[in-house]
Parts: structure tokens; C-alpha cells; sequence
């Protein structure tokens, strides 16, 4: 399917983007691939990682609220991976603007060069802060997700389709609890610090999430949100699993910060599908039409709602431990 495609992906320097393009250029054979990204230094790196692939690969600073930048980095471009995004939730509560700046306005200009420089397929990863937004980020990420989902309304003639892929913090992302727990025992720290012992998490690793993506390009016929099956975890069985030696000391939720992630709103249940191993919610507007639905779905209950915290599959301390093994 990506076979002598030329695939862009904005924010392409980040652990997302990095871990995507090796798995491209394992599994396919690209035209091309272009990294958009606005750290130059980021991008040399990258480009000594993979000077094997030299040949297919292409480097452009730019950013995303540069809409001409992406007018010219969209010529000939089959498929485009937005990946990029202000996602600090205390950076974006401090600067606001700029989280709308490149967030929302990012978001408006990748729909405007796709749809004039005939893309055909835009994934756009979202998160779970987007669902039910408590803090900035979640809720320039919830426009977002609209912004490209309605996109699909005004293509016309044009054959290029919009959809969203959406999961919580990768397991060992930067920034993230794992890192965090693991820097803070390397300092000698015999106490780590939990926000809530009823907090929960989904798990889900960079290659799911990769996967997750490469479904969403293969199968999108437009508008559609796809979402993982994946287990969750008790941060306090995460604490265990990384520390079993350290005591545990409850601090106190964070500003911005939720007890669970959520992924599917009981709001969303009806027009929510549940397959082998994903769900996809689809658009609810006139424009759209139900022929579109993917086939090999069943559509969930009135009121069904995905959760960490009412979640049907978890994770142990003993699997959790063999999972941290697998990552280093």
C-alpha cells in the first residue's frame, strides 16, 4: 500500500516519527518520505541514522502554521502523517496562543494544502485529552480532531480522505510516568510519588501505534476515528512493577490532570463500531453517509463508553514487569 508512495509526516522528528519511518522502510518500499519538522539539529540526527536510506529520504524545515512552506512540501505528496503538535499540558496553559497557533491553525492549513495539492489520504493522531477536555491542550486537540473529521465534507470532487487515529501516552514516551518513576530511582529516591492510587492508564507501545496508523491509511474511507484495543494498568501496579522496593506516597492529582483515560464517550456510542481489535467512531453529519462504514464491525451498546478505568483487560505487576523488560 505505501510501495512507491511518497509519504510526509509533520513533526516527523519525534519518537513517533522517527520509529514510523524505520518501520515504512522495513516493511515498504517508498518513493520518498519527507520529514517536516522545525529543529534542524533533530533532523541531522536523524538523517545519520538512516544515511542508509538517503535516497528516499528528504528533510524539510518548516512549521505547520507556515502555510506556504506547506504548499511547497505537499507537491507530489500521496500520503501525509500530521503527528505534529504543542503537547506539554502546562506549557500550552502558560502559552495559550501558541498552542492555538499550532494546534488549531496548524490543523487548518495541513487541510488546505492537502485538499489543494491533491493528497490522498491525511491521518491526524489526536489523544484522549481530547475527549471531555479538562486543560488547553486537550481542548485545541478536540478542534482539531473536528477540523479534520468535517474536512472530509468539503473535498468535493477531490480524492482525498481526512480520518484520526487517537490514543493516550505511549508506554516510556517522553515526559511520561515510566521515564519519570525510572530517573527518579536512578537518583537514589526510595519514595515515588503517586498523584491518585485509583488512577489508571491504557498501555500501548510505539509499534501499536504505529500500526494503528498504517490501518487507518489503508482502510480510511473519511472521518473515521480509529482507536486501539489495548489493555490498562493501575499506576500503582506500574510503581510495583518498576520499584518493588520503594515505598509509595499519594500526592494529589495535578491541574489538567484526569484519574482515567478515556477514549469512546457513552455520547459517542452511537455511532461507535467495535471490530477484532479496534474501534472506529464515525462522523454523525448529514454529509456523511452510513454506506461508508467499514465492514467486520458491530456496533456497541447504547451508553458504552472506553475506559482505563472500567476497562475489561489489564495488566498485572508480573506482566507489567515483563512488558518494562521488553522496552529497556
Amino acid at each position: 500500500m505505501l510501495n512507491q508512495k511518497t509519504i510526509l509526516i509533520t513533526g516527523g522528528t519525534g519518537s513517533f516519527g522517527n520509529a514510523f519511518t524505520e518501520y515504512v522502510l522495513t516493511h515498504y518500499k517508498p518513493k520518498k518520505i519527507i520529514i517536516y519538522s522545525r529543529d534542524e539539529y533533530k533532523q541531522f540526527l536523524m538523517a545519520e541514522k538512516l544515511k542508509g536510506y538517503q535516497d528516499i529520504l528528504r528533510f524539510f524545515i518548516g512549521d505547520v502554521r507556515d502555510r506556504d512552506r506547506l504548499y511547497r512540501a505537499f507537491g507530489g505528496v500521496d500520503y501525509v502523517i500530521h503527528a505534529a503538535a504543542l503537547k506539554q499540558v502546562p506549557a500550552c496553559e502558560y502559552n495559550p496562543i501558541e498552542a492555538v497557533r499550532t494546534n488549531i491553525n496548524g490543523a487548518m492549513n495541513i487541510i488546505d494544502a492537502a485538499l489543494d495539492c491533491k493528497v490522498k489520504k491525511v491521518v491526524a493522531l489526536s489523544t484522549d485529552k481530547a475527549v471531555n477536555p479538562i486543560n488547553l491542550y486537550g481542548g485545541t486537540k478536540l478542534v482539531s480532531d473536528k477540523l479534520f473529521i468535517a474536512a472530509n465534507a468539503y473535498s468535493g470532487e477531490k480524492d482525498v480522505r481526512f480520518s484520526i487515529v487517537r490514543y493516550g501516552n505511549v508506554a516510556g514516551s517522553r515526559g511520561s510516568v515510566i521515564p519519570f518513576f525510572k530517573k527518579m530511582i536512578e537518583e537514589g529516591k526510595t519514595e515515588l510519588p503517586i498523584t491518585d492510587y485509583r488512577m489508571t492508564r491504557f498501555w500501548i507501545s510505539l509499534e501499536e501505534g504505529i500500526q494503528l496508523v498504517v490501518k487507518a491509511l489503508e482502510e480510511a474511507k473519511g472521518g473515521e476515528t480509529f482507536i486501539s484495543k489495548i489493555p490498562s494498568f493501575k499506576i500503582t501496579d506500574l510503581a510495583k512493577a518498576i520499584a518493588p522496593e520503594c515505598a509509595r506516597k499519594e500526592v494529589g492529582i495535578r491541574e489538567g490532570e484526569k484519574l482515567h483515560e478515556i477514549m469512546v464517550t457513552r455520547e459517542d456510542s452511537a455511532m461507535t463500531y467495535e471490530y477484532d481489535r479496534h474501534y472506529i467512531i464515525y462522523p454523525h453529519y448529514n454529509w456523511w453517509e452510513e454506506s461508508r462504514i467499514l465492514p467486520g464491525g458491530k456496533k456497541v451498546e447504547e451508553g458504552f463508553e472506553y475506559s482505563s478505568g472500567t476497562n475489561q483487560e489489564w495488566l498485572d505487576v508480573g506482566e507489567l514487569k515483563g512488558l518494562l523488560k521488553q522496552m529497556g
